[in-house]
């Protein structure tokens, strides 16, 4: 069984469901064991995994990053899709709204963001992030959404924050200011690990709210929910009808890795 795609589904996508011959597998890496999915897609094997668990029980600060993408390489995964629900920092992002992210900025505080500890066999690895997120990827999202008449913003700069409290005000105006276009608490470290590994890695963030002090209300965790199940199946469609048509060979430089051993 030969799997190379992967689906990580984050806030209300918790199950593949479009898939067929759904069964369930643990994997067991050195920074702990993993409950994914895994099914078929015309006759395709993809790996499913929710972000929070099943039952939404993992906070953003709590999640597993490192031995989820580890448990994904160690299936012979070469490219993930990852969804991710944000609150918009731009007045022009409505709820609703669909961003292929290009660029992030990591305000996150406690969390493991490296399989290089210094310590490992892999010494002191200094890793490029021109481009964070795959551009082969972010391409054939973007040819499949055009294809569907789909309006999205096909460039956006996520904000990762620690969680999992809601950013205050002052915050988002920082944010703002700092050039980012939404807010999460899950994509740091994720994308970054998923480099390491030599996976490529693409961000489809739905716009679930306006963030702190541009929405009219105080935000809530329901209202997140409530947006995602709106667009939950349009979005497992993206998302099978990219992997379908990208290119089998991979085009990119997400799985090249340079010799930083020496550290710079």
């Amino acid at each position: 069984m030969k799997i190379e795609l992967a689906i990580i589904g984050g806030t209300g996508f918790y199950h593949p469901k479009i898939m067929n011959n759904i069964y369930e597998i643990k994997i067991k890496t050195e920074y702990g064991e993993v409950q994914l999915a895994v099914g078929t897609f015309n006759d395709v094997y993809i790996a499913f995994l929710a972000r929070h668990g099943g039952r939404h029980q993992l906070p953003p600060h709590r999640v597993n990053y490192r031995a989820n993408i580890a448990a994904l390489k160690e299936l012979g995964v070469k490219r993930v899709l990852a969804s991710t629900a944000v609150g918009s920092l731009q007045k022009d992002l409505f709820p609703g709204s669909l961003v292929i992210i290009d660029q992030f900025i990591d305000f996150t505080k406690h969390r493991e963001h490296s399989f290089y500890n210094g310590e490992n066999a892999g010494g002191v690895v200094h890793t490029d992030f021109t481009d964070p997120y795959c551009p082969q990827l972010r391409k054939s999202l973007k040819n499949v959404m055009i294809k569907k008449g789909i309006v999205f913003a096909d460039r956006g700069t996520y904000i990762c924050t620690e969680g999992p409290r809601y950013e205050t005000p002052a915050e988002i105006k920082a944010f703002a200011l700092w050039g980012a276009d939404v807010v999460g608490m899950t994509n740091v470290p994720e994308v970054t690990l998923a480099r390491e590994a030599g996976l490529c890695y693409a961000n489809l963030s739905l716009v679930t709210n306006f963030a702190a002090g541009i929405s009219p209300h105080a935000l809530t965790h329901q209202e997140v929910v409530e947006v995602m199940r709106e667009k939950i199946n349009l979005i497992r469609e993206i998302f099978m009808e990219t992997m379908f048509s990208m290119p089998q060979d991979r085009e990119c430089h997400c799985f090249i890795k340079e010799d930083y051993t020496l550290g710079q």
